[in-house]
């Protein structure tokens, strides 16, 4: 037992061995693997493709690098009151002759330009938009309106694509954030390892805007707001939009109901869930719409349906189902407020649920306008293949030259294959957090080889070099030594590095992540345990 205590620091190392070998090799779940074979095959690179779980990012695995400005245009320096926005919102809207949803109002009151009013409908114009809100009472000039919009969309809509980056199967490794170039200008950069510019613009190039909207006969039934059509009997017919995303509480992955559609259970916030209730009820939903929907047959004369729309397009119709209808009449669905929704085939299903778990774009990606960048998979595992040679070229020169030194394999041995393990902690970490190696990421690794060899060759010189060590006061003393120099030399390792970790300069910011981690794998793992195994090569313990 007692031994055990003494030697507890090699034993940490094997246990965070083994669990590095866990997260390297152990199966991950069977989702991903599963969505991909439906259609993103290309995409498995990404996703390691091979015997470990690492990702690979676009340079290791090839893809498609997409820059671009979002549509809009930007007043700044409005003067809104906070308790207006909406009604601003409203007004500026309906005098562009757009959807509110296509109009931003910001008021900020304590900031010196004051608040921001976005548009991102597509063909409005500056004169137009300066005109819309000269009508609903702010004076701003053409000339104040400039071209895309503010830093906080921006954000917000990258957000949104890293999520559907993230949720989209065989698009591990990529991401998407804001980034500006020289002259000022603020673009989103988007990157997707292992799939072509085709299969990247089908998931972001559309907004992703997702609404439930009723379409029923209006005799009898036509209170709030809503859309008119005329069917070609003289039935008046109303569409009212239900629901959004912002309106779900929680979305389940596709299945199947019992006539084998595929199909996204939804559940609504409680109060989406009140408002969905009444206004099934009060559009006749649950009496006469019961089971009556021929969109499919009959889009002019489509009784009482309701429509799933992505961006503007029916993707599925749908009618109250009896059961459903009984939930809402009988106050049930309000407590369980969940249904399902669906596409017409397996992959629009897919990409509603990721619509739907993602949100909306607040503006459509300008793709025109961007830049591509597309790397053939075939190089990228050319690459692939020249990191894997260069890092085991860096590894073996090192040990090379360790060997030489001492001359010991007793010594050398300990030394060479503590240096292995650091960087085999480190793929572990590599492949629990997700990390999508890139090239730089690469040049961490062989960083972390040089300056953990250099740390383990300190702290044997320090011991071994010092004369002969008889005790293990002694042996202690001298390893406290070299710890603190290494320790002294980690610090200023991390302070260096901490920036660029943390700005976003590119490939500068994998590098950093993979030298401070490594680091730290040294100093808090590693280092102590190859100072218990020269304990007992030189004390015979």
């Amino acid at each position: 037992m007692s031994r055990l205590r003494d030697n507890w620091r090699i034993l940490l190392l094997v246990v965070i061995l083994v669990a590095s070998s866990v997260a390297l090799f152990a199966p991950r779940g069977s989702g991903g693997a599963a969505a991909a074979s439906d259609g993103n095959a290309t995409a498995a690179a990404a996703t390691g493709g091979g015997p470990t779980n690492l990702d690979y990012g676009l340079e290791l695995a090839g893809g498609t690098r997409l820059r671009a400005p979002l549509v809009g245009l930007t007043a700044e320096g409005v003067n809104v009151d906070p308790q207006e926005q909406r009604s601003a919102q409203r007004e500026i809207a309906s005098n562009l002759g757009v959807s509110q949803i296509d109009v931003q109002v910001s008021a900020n009151p304590n900031a010196s330009g004051g608040g921001t009013v976005e548009v991102f409908a597509e063909n409005v114009t500056k004169a137009e938009f300066a005109r819309a809100l000269q009508k609903a009472g702010y004076d701003v000039p053409k000339s104040d309106i400039r071209d895309g919009v503010t830093r906080q969309t921006m954000e917000t809509a990258a957000e949104v694509l890293d999520r559907k980056i993230q949720g989209s199967a065989g698009f591990a490794g990529g991401g998407a954030s804001v980034v500006t170039s020289a002259d000022g200008e603020s673009f989103i950069l988007v990157e997707a390892p292992g799939v072509n510019r085709s299969q990247l613009v089908d998931l972001i190039g559309d907004r992703g805007r997702v609404e439930i909207v009723a379409v029923f006969p209006a005799q009898g039934n036509a209170t709030g707001g809503g859309n008119g059509t005329n069917a070609t009997n003289g039935t008046d017919y109303r569409r009212v939009s239900l629901l959004t995303q912002n309106d779900l509480a929680d979305v389940q992955p596709v299945t199947r109901d019992q006539q084998g559609r595929p199909v996204v259970p939804v559940a609504l916030e409680q109060q989406a869930a009140r408002n969905f209730s009444n206004a099934m009820q009060q559009f006749g939903f649950t009496g006469p719409g019961v089971a009556n929907c021929r969109y499919e047959q009959s889009p002019n004369d489509p009784g009482y349906c309701l429509l799933t729309v992505v961006d503007g397009e029916v993707v599925y119709s749908a009618a109250m189902g009896p059961s459903l209808a009984s939930s809402i009449e009988q106050g049930e669905f309000v407590t369980t407020p969940s249904f399902q929704t669906s596409a017409r085939n397996i992959s629009e299903a897919q990409e509603l649920r990721l619509n739907l778990e993602a949100g909306a774009l607040p503006a459509r990606l300008d793709i025109d306008s961007g830049t591509t960048y597309f790397l053939q998979p075939s190089l990228a595992d050319r690459f692939k293949t020249f990191s894997l040679v260069t890092g085991l070229i860096a590894w073996v020169a090192v040990a090379g030259v360790v060997a030489y030194r001492y001359r010991k394999p007793s010594v050398a041995a300990p030394l060479i294959l503590t240096a292995a393990a650091e960087v085999y902690i480190l793929l572990g970490f590599a492949a629990a957090v997700g990390l999508a190696l890139d090239l730089s990421h690469i040049a961490g690794f062989i960083a972390v080889i040089g300056t953990g060899v250099d740390d383990l060759v300190i702290i044997a010189d320090e011991i071994l070099q010092q004369g002969d060590v008889r005790t293990g006061k002694v042996f202690r003393s001298r390893f406290r030594r070299a710890f603190w120099v290494i320790g002294a030399a980690a610090a200023t390792t991390i302070v260096a590095m901490s920036p660029l970790a943390v700005l976003s300069l590119g490939d500068l910011q994998g590098f950093a992540i993979v030298t401070i981690v490594g680091v730290l794998i040294g100093v808090l793992i590693t280092r102590p345990a190859y100072g218990d195994v020269l304990r007992n090569l030189v004390l015979g313990e």
